[in-house]
Parts: C-alpha cells; sequence; structure tokens
C-alpha cells in the first residue's frame, strides 16, 4: 500500500476481520473459553472504559491501542460465544442500513439506525 502523501510503502499488511478474530482464536483460545462468556464480558467492558477515557484526553497514540483492545475483546468474546464477526457484519450491515436499507443512511437522526 503507497503513502499518497509520501510515496513511501506502509510495511504494515492488512488485516481482514476474518484474519484478526482467527489471530485471536489461536493466540487466547484456551484461556477465553476458560474465562468463559461473562468473564470475558467483563474485560471487554474495562476496555470500552479505557477507550472512553483515551477519547477525551489521551493522545493518538493512546486511543489507537485503546481501539485495538476493544476490537480484540470483542473478537475474544465472538469467539466465546461461537459468532463469526465477518458473517455477523455482512448479515446485518452487508445490504446497507438496518434501518432505512440504504448504503448512505437517511434515518432521522433520532433513529437508531
Amino acid at each position: 500500500m503507497s503513502d499518497s502523501t509520501s510515496g513511501e510503502t506502509n510495511s504494515r499488511p492488512e488485516i481482514t476481520l476474518a484474519a484478526f478474530q482467527g489471530l485471536i482464536r489461536e493466540m487466547y483460545l484456551e484461556k477465553d473459553l476458560a474465562r468463559g462468556v461473562d468473564g470475558t464480558f467483563m474485560w471487554l467492558m474495562e476496555e470500552v472504559g479505557e477507550l472512553a477515557a483515551a477519547l477525551r484526553s489521551g493522545t493518538h497514540e493512546e486511543r489507537l491501542g485503546e481501539f485495538a483492545d476493544v476490537l480484540a475483546w470483542l473478537a475474544t468474546i465472538a469467539n466465546v460465544a461461537g459468532i463469526d464477526l465477518s458473517e455477523a457484519v455482512a448479515r446485518k450491515y452487508g445490504s446497507g442500513c438496518p434501518g432505512c436499507g440504504k448504503f448512505v443512511c437517511v434515518c432521522a437522526d433520532a433513529e437508531k439506525p
């Protein structure tokens, strides 16, 4: 992938949602299954709290780390619950907004799409 501003090649590999969920499964599944859904959910909520704090007053680097942590714990709980995140996202959002069905949402602001 090229960096459009400098012409340099970005050395970070692209990671799909499915590949990321698989990576988390490989690294942590045994521990995650032992912890169960309830314990894993609590860790996810702790990370969401840390993300909230980083969004309020953290640096860009801190935000990067907290977004990654929340995504990792979401993948973790999906693994424990037997949910394929790629399938879940495709089913819910693959045909557009779940509320209005459009790819550019036209739901009223007061509605939860």
